[in-house]
């Protein structure tokens, strides 16, 4: 399915190399460092990665999901990362072996990961853009970070490219297969990062994009709705069982959602408590009270930020919030010495040149109608856009990277080879 035996053997044999040593390299950075890359601690249960592997414990003593609940059962998360940390308990005990094969399993994935983006940019573009896309990738240091961090994004990402991979054959042979592999992806990505289910609708701004008959979209559309309600039926129906309701994903988007309300951060104005006295004038209050309350207040502050500084929030859900996703890189414990600031210089460079990248590729899209390039700017703006109404920061931004890295290595072939060209031009015309 993606074999690669069209590509050149030196182009075949430089991506096994560049494969071989990501694996190395990140398999050494999360055996030597360990616990250098948690962020939280056991004891406290202070961050997210902690609490993951509290939760995959509990999972498999007391069998039921719980996150900020003590040992009762809470739908604040989805159930992914707990579950892939309590299968690897089953095998390597509940101490620090299982987290280890996890950071492996991690580190497996992001060499996994290259030969992904090298069939995917190689689907687009052309093998020695795909080439330059995954030597990029591969110097990527956040890569190393998020092998050796305990949450979601290396999982999520994984899913993501195949998602990419899949999708791009899907759109080229209309082929229903396709699709539900497709579907699988988006299902499974689900049980990571919920924000997911709606990507099928990117598939049906394409299908109409290339008059694909409605005949056929009604057919795709079932089979992908059937696909995706049988991956996440048993999700649904724990939740009906536990809480008596229907939860489709999680009962946390409050707090993201009020905080991605609160510009930098920090407090409405004065204005804003005067217009609502329930608040006592006070921004701890505003942090009061179950998830649709915090929801409620996070659409008071958006609605009033609007209605009084227009301009200020207009930036802040526009500008503000892809500054948030893509500006700085998800680099947040040093590996191998190296400091933020060379990690990114490295990341703004290629940031630049992927927007340079996706800009051609958007007026070709545009005036060639090159459905994979659409595609690929849709995704891009899918997973962007979908932070707009949450917190926006560079961990969820993070699995985004790779479609501007692969735009990057699209823009130097581009460049390569109008240099290529014209020398030869000018070679010809001194020959004449």
């Amino acid at each position: 399915m993606f074999k690669l035996n069209h590509v050149s053997r030196p182009i075949r044999s430089t991506l096994l190399v560049i494969i071989i040593l990501v694996f190395s390299i990140s398999t050494a950075s999360v055996l030597l460092y360990g616990d250098h890359f948690l962020l939280g601690s056991y004891e406290k249960l202070n961050n997210d990665d902690v609490k993951y592997v509290n939760s995959a414990k509990i999972l498999l003593n007391k069998h039921t999901i719980a996150y900020n609940s003590g040992e009762e059962p809470s739908t604040f998360i989805m159930p992914g990362m707990p579950v892939v940390l309590a299968g690897l308990m089953l095998i390597f005990g509940q101490g620090d072996g299982a987290v280890i094969a996890f950071r492996v399993l991690q580190a497996a994935l992001q060499a996994f990961s290259i030969y992904l983006i090298f069939v995917a940019a190689n689907q687009l573009f052309n093998s020695r853009a795909a080439i330059i896309a995954s030597i990029a990738t591969a110097l990527y240091l956040p890569d190393y970070f998020a092998s050796g961090a305990i949450l979601s994004e290396t999982m999520f990402r994984t899913l993501f490219i195949l998602l990419i991979c899949f999708s791009l054959l899907a759109l080229k042979s209309q082929q229903t297969k396709y699709y539900v592999i497709g579907a699988v992806m988006v299902g499974l990505a689900c049980y990571f990062k919920p924000h997911t289910v709606l990507f099928p609708a990117v598939w049906f701004f394409l299908w109409l994009v290339q008059r694909v008959s409605w005949k056929t979209i009604v057919k795709h559309t079932a089979v992908i709705s059937l696909t995706m309600i049988l991956l996440l039926s048993p999700w649904w129906v724990r939740n009906y069982i536990t809480f008596d309701k229907f939860i489709p994903f999680t009962q946390s988007a409050g707090n993201p959602m009020l905080l991605g309300a609160l510009i930098h951060y920090g407090a409405p104005s004065k204005a804003f408590f005067d217009a609502h006295p329930e608040y006592e004038g006070s921004s701890d209050n505003l942090f009061v009270g179950s998830d649709a309350a915090l929801a409620e207040t996070a659409q008071k502050i958006v609605i009033f930020g609007f209605q009084h500084q227009p301009l200020k929030y207009l930036k802040w859900y526009t500008v503000d919030k892809v500054i948030g996703l893509y500006a700085v890189p998800y680099y947040w414990k040093t590996v191998f010495g190296v400091n933020i600031w060379i990690a990114g210089i490295y990341h703004i460079v290629f940031m630049l040149i992927g927007a340079a990248g996706l800009l051609i590729m958007l007026m070709r899209a545009l005036r060639q109608k090159k459905i994979p390039y659409l595609f690929l700017l849709l995704a891009l703006a899918y997973f962007t856009v979908i932070y707009v109404p949450f917190v926006a920061f560079n961990r969820y931004g993070y699995p985004n990277v790779f479609l501007i890295f692969m735009a990057a290595g699209f823009f130097i072939d581009w460049a390569v080879a109008r240099y290529q060209s014209r020398r030869v031009k000018a070679s010809a015309t001194v020959n004449l």
